[in-house]
């Protein structure tokens, strides 16, 4: 349901709408921020995570929008995730210059953000278990030389263009497959065919937050 929806079958404005949507995420965040200090005061510090990305796009499919997470594979709780900018990738990239201009790839950064939140709850030599996108390692290793990075292939999703669902078989990566098919599935703006699209990166990550607690509190309690 967009806000503008929200706001017609609760009989009030858009803009009420809007700043609840930024009260709940500043919640939201809140909440997130006391289930990570839960897990440095239990002293059971992680030794394995998992860490990839979604994409989706704002306004535009030419203004595509990285989803960078860490998920731990046991418990499927989400500790960490963002939402930043980056440049148009194949047959959109030159139509992306030419109609926007050069878009700034924010990747790497917004990666060490989300890597220094769940520094806390890994232990020194943790590992970060990813696909195999040659990025990674060194995103890893600029946050920290300690620690290891492991990588997998990754696999064809078994429906076009949700990469998040893979074929029948094992899959290495399945509890943080599994976590980024379930945020597009309950967050409306990640949808495959919507209107529900993202106008602003900021908005998005507010919606997120709002999600994970949902997923970290109720469906992976």
């Amino acid at each position: 349901m967009t806000q503008r929806q929200i706001a017609r079958v609760l009989k009030t404005s858009r803009k009420t709408v809007e700043r609840k949507l930024r009260f709940l995420a500043a919640q939201a965040r809140l909440t997130h921020q006391q289930f990570l200090m839960s897990l440095v005061r239990s002293n059971n510090k992680l030794d394995l995570v998992q860490f990839d990305e979604m994409e989706t796009f704002e306004r535009s499919k030419c203004l595509p929008v990285s989803i960078p997470l860490i998920v731990e594979p046991k418990t499927r709780k989400i500790l960490a995730i963002g939402a930043c900018s980056m440049p148009a990738k194949g047959l959109l990239a030159a139509i992306s210059v030419k109609k926007y201009g050069p878009r700034r790839d924010e990747r790497p950064e917004c990666a060490q953000k989300i890597f220094k939140q769940v520094d806390p709850v890994l232990a020194p030599a943790a590992c970060i278990f990813t696909d195999q996108n040659p990025k990674y390692p060194a995103w890893i290793n600029t946050h920290s030389s300690t620690l290891i990075s492991s990588t997998t292939k990754g696999r064809r999703g078994c429906i076009v263009g949700q990469g998040e669902l893979k074929g029948g078989g094992f899959d290495p990566l399945f509890s943080l497959n599994h976590s980024c098919a379930m945020i597009r599935a309950h967050v409306s703006r990640l949808f495959r065919r919507t209107w529900n699209t993202t106008k602003r990166i900021d908005r998005l990550e507010d919606h997120l937050y709002i999600y994970i607690n949902y997923h970290n509190q109720v469906l992976t309690r």
